[in-house]
């Protein structure tokens, strides 16, 4: 059996989550009490049901007691011999400040004397121990609906096959670093083609970029620098059993160097490390 429990904050894309899995043929459960949890992994093993994938969605509407109690029944789950991967969905106060604005809803910690933003404050530290142990995070901020769907897709479901998941993915600092991260290098100390009029229109995909950068030799050396140590090192993690794995690259826009190196990383590391996947969020 494969449980995926999904858990994030109100506003994230939760429900998106749960309706994806259940299309692709999980049997989910919506808002399930925590302290169910091995009492879910013993029945499903104990009765011989026939459910070898099953998602369950775990968020701030349960008893404060159990969610702080979650690590030691993840624990009691692994120990039944449950294949158990979480994934947590986030986002700025902000961005989630305006979906709740604009849908409408209100939040299930909010009453007469919180306001939104105290909601989204403790419904945060309420989440803590879910965090600590999420193995694959993803920034919900600037995605809409069919890329959070896409992306789900790539990271949740392709990783069913055997290994680690590895995302390589560039990015810009002025948008904020991305909360999924595991590893971040900063870029932002390369010559930057923003400030060449005539290669402004471009992104780090365009061989007018490319040849740019290639010609500059503190790109190169960044490049191998970054590139040994992925080399080295992303074996040694993968080792550690961890199911997902995200590098980011950042530049100032995320439209230049940051996508030239990451995508002439994943040219070379694919060819070594399985189940990589590159991502560019910034990019139009």
């Amino acid at each position: 059996m494969r449980l995926v429990v999904v858990s994030g904050r109100s506003g994230s894309g939760k429900s998106t989550a749960l309706h994806l899995l259940e299309d692709n043929g999980y049997y989910c459960i919506d808002n399930l009490p925590a302290g169910l949890l091995p009492e879910l992994a013993k029945q499903v093993n104990n009765t011989g049901l026939n459910l070898p994938k099953v998602a369950i969605s775990i968020d701030a509407r349960n008893l404060p007691s159990d969610l702080e109690r979650f690590p030691e029944l993840l624990q009691q789950v692994r120990e039944a011999g449950v294949q158990c991967d979480i994934l947590f969905l986030a986002a700025t106060d902000e961005v989630l400040i305006k979906r709740f604005s604009e849908t409408r809803r209100k939040h299930p910690l909010t009453n007469g004397t919180h306001s939104l933003g105290e909601a989204l404050a403790a419904e945060l530290r309420l989440l803590e121990p879910i965090i600590d142990l999420a193995g694959l995070k993803i920034d919900t901020s600037h995605l809409n609906l069919y890329q959070l769907r896409d992306l789900l897709k790539q990271r949740l479901l392709g990783s069913q096959s055997h290994g680690t998941s590895v995302m390589i993915q560039s990015f810009g600092f002025k948008r904020g670093v991305p909360v999924d991260s595991d590893l971040v290098f900063d870029v932002r100390c390369l010559p930057n083609p923003y400030w060449k009029a005539e290669l402004r229109p471009y992104s780090g995909r365009d061989p007018q970029i490319c040849d740019y950068l290639q010609a500059q030799p503190e790109v190169q050396e960044m490049y191998d620098d970054i590139h040994q140590f992925l080399s080295k090192w992303l074996p040694r993690y993968a080792a550690g059993e961890r199911s997902y794995m995200t590098i980011s690259i950042g530049c100032t826009g995320g439209h230049h160097r940051s996508v030239y190196l990451t995508e002439r990383l994943v040219k070379e590391l694919s060819t070594s490390i399985p189940n990589l996947l590159i991502r560019h969020r910034d990019l139009p």
